[in-house]
This record gives C-alpha cells, sequence and structure tokens, in this order.
C-alpha cells in the first residue's frame, strides 16, 4: 500500500471514529448530547473537501453501518443521525462550488428535512404506526429522559414535581410546534458547522468559501415584516392559526438569534475581548436564557438601529442653488 494510500485510510478511520464517538456521546448523554451532535457533520465535511465527495460518502456509508449494528435496528436515531450526515455531504458538496451563504443554509435545510420527512414517512409504515404517534411517542420517551436528568442533577423536589405535573401540557404544545423545533434545530446545525468550518480549514490548509466577515451578516430586511405577521396571527382567536403563526415566529427569532450572535462577535472582535472572556459570553448566552432572548433581541433590532453600522453613509444633496 502507498504511503497516499495510508494517509487516506488514516483519514477515514479517524473520521468515522470521531462521528461514532459523537453519536455516543449525543445519544447517551441527555440534554448535554445535543451539543455533540452538533458537530457530527464537521469530519465528513472536513473529510469530502480534503479528499474529494467520494470519501466523505465512505465515511457516512461505514459510519451509518457501524451505529445501525450498534444500535441494533432502523428508528429516529439513526434517521436523527443520518441526516446529519447528510448536511455534512450537502455542505461540502456547495462549498466546492463556492455557492453564497444564505443559498448554502437555505438549500441544505430544505433538503435535510424533505428527506428526513420521507424517512419518518417510510418509517412509521414499517412498524404500522402512523407519524402522529410515533411522534408522540418519541416526544413522551424525552421528556422521561429529560426528568430523569433533572432529578439526578438534584433539581429541587418542588420544581422537578412542577416539572411532572405539566408533562402532559408541555407534551401538547411541543408536537404542534415540532416542524419548526426542526427547521430551527437544522437551521442551528447548518449555522453551527458553517462557523466551525472556518478555523479548521485554515489551520490545515484548505481553502473556505470567501463568505466574507461573517460577523457581518444580517438577515434581509424583509424578514421584519414575516415577524410582525406571526405576531398577529398569534393573536387571533384561533387555535389551529395560533399554532402556525408560533411556528413561523420560532423559525423567524431563530434567524434573528444568527444576526445578533454575528452582532455580539463583532463588538467582541472590535473590542478586542480576551478568549477567555469571549468563551464565557457565549458559553452564558447558551447556559441563560435571558442572554438567549437579549441576543434574539439584538439582532431582530439591529435591522432598524444598524448596531455594526454597516449600512453605507448616505452623502447629504448637493446644493444647486447658486449664490
Amino acid at each position: 500500500m502507498s504511503d497516499l494510500a495510508k494517509m487516506e485510510v488514516k483519514d477515514i478511520a479517524a473520521s468515522i471514529a470521531l462521528i461514532c464517538a459523537l453519536f455516543g456521546l449525543a445519544i447517551y448523554l441527555p440534554i448535554l448530547g445535543f451539543f455533540f451532535a452538533l458537530f457530527i457533520p464537521l469530519p465528513v465535511l472536513y473529510t469530502q473537501c480534503k479528499r474529494g465527495y467520494y470519501y466523505g460518502a465512505i465515511v457516512s456509508a461505514i459510519s451509518v453501518i457501524v451505529i445501525l449494528i450498534v444500535i441494533g435496528g432502523a428508528g429516529p436515531d439513526l434517521l436523527f443521525f443520518t441526516e446529519l450526515l447528510l448536511i455534512g455531504i450537502l455542505l461540502g458538496l456547495q462549498f466546492e462550488k463556492h455557492f453564497p451563504l444564505e443559498a448554502i443554509v437555505i438549500f441544505t435545510c430544505l433538503i435535510v428535512l424533505i428527506s428526513g420527512a420521507v424517512g419518518m414517512f417510510l418509517y412509521s409504515l414499517s412498524i404500522g404506526q402512523g407519524i402522529i404517534g410515533l411522534a408522540s411517542a418519541y416526544v413522551a420517551r424525552s421528556l422521561e429522559l429529560t426528568m430523569a436528568f433533572y432529578k439526578s442533577a438534584g433539581l429541587p423536589e418542588e420544581s422537578v414535581q412542577a416539572l411532572s405535573n405539566s408533562l402532559h401540557e408541555i407534551q401538547y404544545v411541543i408536537l404542534r410546534i415540532i416542524p419548526a423545533l426542526i427547521t430551527a434545530m437544522t437551521l442551528f446545525i447548518i449555522w453551527a458547522n458553517i462557523l466551525t468550518a472556518r478555523p479548521l480549514f485554515l489551520a490545515t490548509g484548505l481553502v473556505y468559501p470567501g463568505f466574507g466577515a461573517l460577523n457581518q451578516w444580517r438577515a434581509p430586511e424583509v424578514l421584519v415584516w414575516v415577524v410582525i405577521g406571526c405576531g398577529v396571527i398569534l393573536l387571533l382567536p384561533f387555535g389551529g392559526l395560533k399554532m402556525v403563526g408560533l411556528n413561523g415566529l420560532i423559525i423567524m427569532l431563530t434567524i434573528y438569534f444568527f444576526q445578533g450572535i454575528a452582532v455580539v462577535s463583532f463588538f467582541l472582535n472590535h473590542k478586542q475581548f480576551p478568549r477567555i472572556a469571549r468563551v464565557f459570553i457565549y458559553s452564558m448566552i447558551f447556559i441563560q436564557q435571558l442572554f438567549l432572548v437579549l441576543v434574539v433581541a439584538c439582532g431582530f433590532f439591529d435591522t432598524w438601529f444598524d448596531f455594526r453600522k454597516l449600512s453605507p453613509k448616505q452623502e447629504p444633496p448637493a446644493d444647486n442653488h447658486s449664490e
């Protein structure tokens, strides 16, 4: 075996091992596991951009087979895992074509959502259970795992009991906002991997697409009216429409979270905050809900107040009056 072939095999094996490790942490660590799952697409994206599409497909295929053997059969967890690998493949394909950032995010999100819906439909047919019943059972199981985590984490008994008494209402709401939650989660995973790929690519000499300064990104101004429209729908006395408005609002606020984070990153860079301070600030944003809300609000109101002063300054009109 040539040295080049050995390096290729080594890269493939390392990527598969990392993917399987991340999947294991995602499955066996309730709540915290999601943060490990975020980066499952990254090894596929890196391998594909370094070695080519063929190698990204090999890494994904072998990883799926390994996980299928480990969990003992197909199910929602395997489907979720497969969709994460698909994100890595789709990002790699579009990175190579140097597509615009917004086009990459929208296209990847649509393909993942459509393929995921088809996968869930086929799985529900194979087990003879409707998608709604399947989703309801999965949400109930997730809530049970969450409650068990809270109990083991030493949450006060009064709080645990209050949450336990509200599980039915929580499950009712979650089931009706699943479309928005899945869309928001998909957007977040795509966004996280695009951001994380940049320092990784630059450190290893791979070409990163010319997206420009990502901390200067801003959402199209027309989306403000979508947010306002969703808010108006929430005020209407119709339960079905309220859920449509709530789903739309969750997706829009996710987009403005990205803009808010861009604003925060812009000022942290501008003020030259030390790395440890940045890690602390970003951690607080993801841990404390109040800071999360503030970041979303910052992104939303940046549309009008232009906190980063990115809009070109308009020159005053010339005075055409002769003296």
